[in-house]
């Protein structure tokens, strides 16, 4: 059973940084896309960003190029920085996989980000 592990959320002043990681645990297969969804309260899951194996990179639009999206395929590792966070941003992010030869996508146990004005 591939097992996703989040480190990274917290609270934060509005303007601050925060990084998240996700690290891949148990999987002999390769990683494909590796990302972050969030979902802030009352609203639906909404992308935050996305990397593919080689490399491409999909934001979602409230992104407005404060974040950034990196990946080590040796580690098995994704991270999400995060600048001039904003209230808006406060939500549960989740990390997520999606592995070679396999159709289902795997998720992490989410990170509480909570940015405060």
């Amino acid at each position: 059973q591939v097992q996703l592990v989040e480190s990274g959320g917290g609270v934060v002043q509005a303007g601050g940084s925060l990084r998240l990681s996700c690290a891949v645990d148990k999987t002999r297969f390769s990683v494909t896309n590796m990302g972050w969804y969030r979902q802030r309260e009352g609203m639906e899951l909404e992308l935050v960003a996305s990397m593919g194996e080689g490399g491409s990179t999909d934001y979602g639009d409230f992104v407005r190029g404060r974040f950034a999206i990196s990946r080590d395929d040796r580690k098995m590792e994704a991270y999400l920085q995060m600048n001039r966070l904003e209230p808006e941003d406060t939500g549960v992010y989740y990390c997520y996989v999606d592995l070679r030869a396999s159709d289902q996508r795997f998720w992490g146990q989410g990170s509480q980000v909570t940015v405060s004005s």
